[in-house]
């Protein structure tokens, strides 16, 4: 089912999480138990981020060093069917445009289509760490849009390959990123819009947003984007602060504002596990606060510490 169909629950804000797959060389076991205990809560669908390759330079016996790729997180595609076949839930994999030739996308988008997975999430994605900036593959696509554009001709049957005809139409529903105190890397928060309207007009059914911790960003983002024009259903990205040092960490990767009085409880816990009871009474306070509003659907990052959601899902 199209994650756009959940929606439509006007009884139930649906529930969904955001899981990373199992670093490379361990057992598909440790997701497992991660999903086994969320199960409980009846999500109706299950995102699996997806993730580039690195490189690192690796000196060589002769004393000169070569570029070694690795994909530290690979199998998001596998992954998502795995949930399928052992959940019977709709997964929803992310696709990046880092690290991966509009090649490789449309035969990412190919293999999803043969499974049944009608759902994906598009984004740009993060650069490489020792690169500092983001810079597209060779005959990659540069940007989310650029990828919204692609899945969606392939929506309309349009393949890269120009001598392909009557190639079939998929029916991928598009989700997007959305950034509630805009891009790190836009001028400001007003440009990020004008692109997110674009994604939107090219084909996007839903936003996603970037995890804040002021409902208030959120309100004041959702009315933005209704005055620019931007109907479709933006989603709120939730995620429970577990450590101390997350106050002082997020801030810089995602450029997310912390409410004072969130700092000033956390910086008050003597012991991480008070930190975590904070963090978790802070989300349920915000969860409470956004199904008021009226949002489509309650997303959780949980970066596989299911303990911290199961305590939000509880105390709502």
């Amino acid at each position: 089912m199209r994650v756009t169909e959940h929606f439509k629950n006007k009884d139930l804000t649906p529930i969904s999480f955001e899981i990373l797959p199992p670093l490379k060389g361990k057992s598909i076991q440790s997701m497992y138990r991660i999903l086994d205990q969320l199960m409980e809560f009846k999500p109706p669908f299950i995102n699996v981020t997806y993730h580039r390759s690195e490189y690192k330079y690796k000196q060589q016996d002769n004393g000169l060093f070569e570029k070694v790729y690795v994909r530290k997180r690979p199998g998001t595609v596998g992954i998502c069917a795995a949930i399928r076949y052992k959940y019977k839930v709709d997964a929803v994999p992310h696709l990046v445009c880092g690290g991966f030739s509009c090649n490789e996308t449309e035969d990412a988008l190919v293999d999803l289509n043969y499974l049944g997975i009608d759902n994906v999430l598009l984004l740009r994605g993060d650069p490489v760490k020792s690169e500092g900036r983001f810079v597209p593959e060779p005959k990659g696509n540069a940007n989310a849009l650029e990828l919204v554009k692609q899945t969606v001709n392939l929506n309309n049957g349009i393949y890269l390959e120009e001598d392909l005809q009557n190639g079939i139409k998929t029916n991928f529903c598009i989700g997007v990123a959305g950034y509630p105190e805009k891009h790190t890397e836009a001028p400001n928060l007003k440009s990020d819009l004008r692109f997110l309207k674009r994604k939107v007009d090219a084909g996007a059914d839903y936003v996603v947003t970037q995890m804040f911790f002021d409902n208030q960003k959120y309100f004041d983002f959702v009315n933005a984007c209704r005055e620019i024009g931007i109907t479709v259903p933006i989603v709120p990205g939730i995620k429970p602060l577990t450590r101390k040092s997350q106050i002082h960490r997020l801030p810089g990767i995602f450029n997310i504002n912390m409410p004072e009085d969130l700092v000033d409880a956390i910086e008050a816990c003597e012991t991480e596990k008070a930190v975590k009871q904070v963090g978790i009474e802070w989300a349920i306070h915000q969860c409470k606060g956004l199904k008021d509003f009226g949002v489509p659907c309650l997303h959780f990052y949980t970066m596989s510490n299911a303990r911290a959601v199961q305590a939000i899902m509880k105390g709502l």
